[in-house]
Formats: structure tokens, sequence, C-alpha cells
């Protein structure tokens, strides 16, 4: 990471809370849309995934000036990845505190929002892990990873927010496994029995699968645009210092 960046207290604060919010909005409209519409299933996805498009649309907006808005272990991996190449993007120990971050920031935003809607936190019994949904997560990282990358080595880091908000809104329906796209989210996502959760024994399949769709994004990167190494310091939005109080 190059030196005009926020400090790296700063940064893992923003993706710490960037990510409890985003679980939050997730938890939280999937508890809400259990209760409104408790026999639509359809309908219960419409409403969590309009809420979940929106709020990380603003959630990146918000916070991407100081950390770049990750929010995702897996982007943050691509990131190291890539920039390995060029010296730019997060060194090994910048990744190992965003990943540390999103993830408690994940597990607490499912605690919030069992708080909120007072429903007792435990541990999801959802089993989530068919072949049909793993691969639904290898094709909903890929396309993340791939969009992401694209856009910084294009110059269009200013779309990143809405671009990424109306991906993970598409893909929660034309995957079958509604796009989790995140190890950090699944994770949170154990911590609540509803709408959003999974079960823990679902979990190892949903990463690995995520891991290897961020290496079929990585691929796809290379061909596509194999400039894209030389812009990691631009994800998801460029943060630089001077764009944040010191």
């Amino acid at each position: 990471m190059t030196s005009n960046q926020p400090p790296l207290w700063r940064r893992a604060v923003a993706e710490l809370i960037g990510t409890s919010f985003l679980v939050t909005i997730v938890v939280g409209s999937g508890i809400a849309a259990q209760q409104l519409s408790p026999d639509d299933v359809g309908l219960q996805l419409l409403q969590n995934s309009t809420a979940t498009v929106l709020g990380l649309t603003v959630l990146i907006l918000m916070f991407g000036p100081v950390s770049g808005a990750h929010f995702n272990p897996v982007v943050s991996l691509v990131d190291w990845v890539l920039g390995r190449r060029s010296g730019t993007g997060l060194t090994l120990r910048e990744l190992g505190t965003y990943v540390i971050a999103q993830t408690v920031g994940a597990i607490g935003g499912s605690v919030v929002a069992n708080a909120m809607f007072e429903v007792g936190t435990s541990i999801s019994v959802k089993d989530r892990a068919t072949t049909g949904h793993l691969l639904g997560e290898i094709v909903a990282t890929a396309g993340l990873v791939l969009l992401i990358f694209a856009l910084a080595a294009t110059n269009r880091g200013a779309l990143a927010a809405p671009a990424v908000g109306a991906y993970i809104g598409a893909a929660c329906w034309f995957t079958s496994s509604a796009s989790f796209a995140n190890p950090a989210v699944t994770v949170g996502r154990i911590f609540s029995d509803t709408f959003a959760g999974i079960a823990p024994a679902s979990v190892p399949g949903f990463v690995l699968a995520q891991l290897i769709g961020a290496a079929v994004g990585v691929g796809l990167l290379a061909i596509l645009f194999p400039s894209a190494a030389r812009t990691a310091d631009d994800v998801v939005l460029p943060h630089a210092l001077a764009r944040t109080s010191s």
C-alpha cells in the first residue's frame, strides 16, 4: 500500500464498521421480510435483495474514501495477489488486518440485527451446501472480482458503488446460492437462525467455492484487463489520505 493511504488502524475501523453494517442490512432485512411476508419466500428475497442493493451502495460511498470499502476478504485477497506484481495494493500485514476486521464486523452485524428485532442470537440450522449452491458461489464471486477490478483498471472507480450494489442485487436472483460471495459475510450469517442464516456445516464449502471463484475472476482479469494489477490501490474506491481528515 502506498504512503498516501490513511493509517492502517483507520482503514481497519472502516472495514469493521462497514462490514458490520452490511451484515446488519442483510440479516435485518431478512428478518423484516420474514415478519412482513411470512408466506411468500419470493417476496422475502425481493425485500432482502432490495435492501442489500441500496445499503451496499451507500456503504461503499461512505467508507470507500477511507479503506476502499472492500468489506470482503476475497476482494482484499485479490487486491494483495494482484498488487504483488507492481508493488501496489495491500501488504500481507494489511491483508491480515482487513480480514480480521471484516470477520469481526460481520459477526457483530448479525448480533446487532438479531437484537434490533428481538430475535435471540443462535447458530443457524439452514443447510445451503448443495452442488448448485456451491457453483452459484463460484459464479457470483468470479463476477464480483471481475467487476471491481475491471472498473479500477479502466479508471471507472467512481461507478463502483452503484455497479457493485447492482451486481450483488442481480446475483441474489440469478445464482442458486443468493450470492453470498463473501467469506466474512458467510461466517457472520452463521449467527442468525433466520432467513439469511447459514448452517456452520455449509460454511467451509461456501468459502472454498468463493476462493475458487476469486481465482477464476483473477484469470479472467489477466485475459481481459492485464493492467488491473497496477490499479490495486484504487479498489473498491480510490482512498487517499488527502481525502480524509488526518
